[in-house]
């Protein structure tokens, strides 16, 4: 995955002419975001859906319950990332974007959302929310569309992009290691044992603390990790082929196999889907 310490945080004081409340439930802000451009960690009183109208965005989020550590989610246009409200969080931008924030009120938030997850951009929500962002919207408009928006958001399918990584200081080293390992070398389609042995432990160990401080196996976790690592290549237009070498597939089609079945489409959908 490309490096996101960015050089250009963006201020964080200017929410308040976007602030929900529960007359105005969602409201839109838009912003052009340059690549490397990023938001420090923050949390909100209201929820938050990150969503890019072009270009790709990295979102790293606390684990509800805060014994999971971080999840990161890798976002390109087709995908949104619904943050739950006061969940600490942080944006990165890595390809330029046109960035689309919904701040939703806590009042509307959709029963048992109370982390945070990767949503399906349907179609309609994708026209949705321009519509609501433009200029003089008689609030008569701007009722009705906001619960179009907010329907749209609670039939959203949930999809598991998120790459979990245990906690910086509490979590297990050797699992943190083995994580850092895989995500700087997604190529490599190394067994779990193989990787085991390089932190120093047993694949049974290194098995136990998948399940219990991530909450998922290792292949599971694998797949997201090469998913994080694909969508920004394919964004950039890098051929599918070198997209699949680079992710540790020996054939383009046993590539394509596994990200139509995470994604739902073809990885081909995703070539240069940064450009306006």
């Amino acid at each position: 995955m490309r490096s996101v310490h960015a050089s250009r945080p963006v201020p964080l004081d200017d929410t308040d002419p976007f602030r929900p409340s529960r007359g105005r439930p969602v409201r839109v802000r838009s912003r052009s975001m340059a690549a490397d451009a990023h938001f420090d960690p923050h949390r909100h009183p209201w929820a938050q859906l990150a969503y890019c109208a072009t270009g790709i965005v990295q979102v790293s989020a606390a684990a509800p319950d805060r014994s999971h550590g971080d999840v990161t989610y890798i976002v390109p246009p087709s995908r949104a990332v619904w943050i739950a409200p006061q969940a600490l969080h942080s944006v990165h931008v890595l390809e330029a974007a046109e960035f689309r924030t919904l701040y939703v009120d806590a009042s509307v938030t959709p029963a048992g959302w109370s982390g945070c997850r990767a949503l399906v951009v349907s179609p309609l929500l994708r026209e949705l929310v321009p519509a609501l962002d433009e200029a003089g919207l008689p609030r008569s408009r701007e009722a009705l569309l906001t619960a179009l928006v907010l329907e749209e958001l609670a039939s959203a399918p949930a999809q598991p992009l998120g790459v979990p990584l245990p906690p910086a200081q509490t979590g297990d080293k050797r699992l943190r290691a083995l994580c850092e390992a895989v995500l700087r070398a997604p190529a490599q389609r190394g067994t779990l044992a193989r990787w085991a042995a390089d932190v120093g432990a047993s694949e049974r160990t290194m098995a136990r603390l998948f399940r219990e401080q991530l909450g998922t196996s290792y292949q599971q976790w694998r797949l997201q990790a090469v998913l994080a690592h694909a969508l920004p290549l394919l964004a950039r237009g890098t051929p599918v082929s070198q997209v699949a070498a680079a992710s540790g597939y020996a054939s383009d089609s046993a590539f394509t196999a596994m990200f139509k079945a995470a994604m739902g489409q073809p990885p081909s959908r995703f070539l240069g889907r940064v450009a306006g």
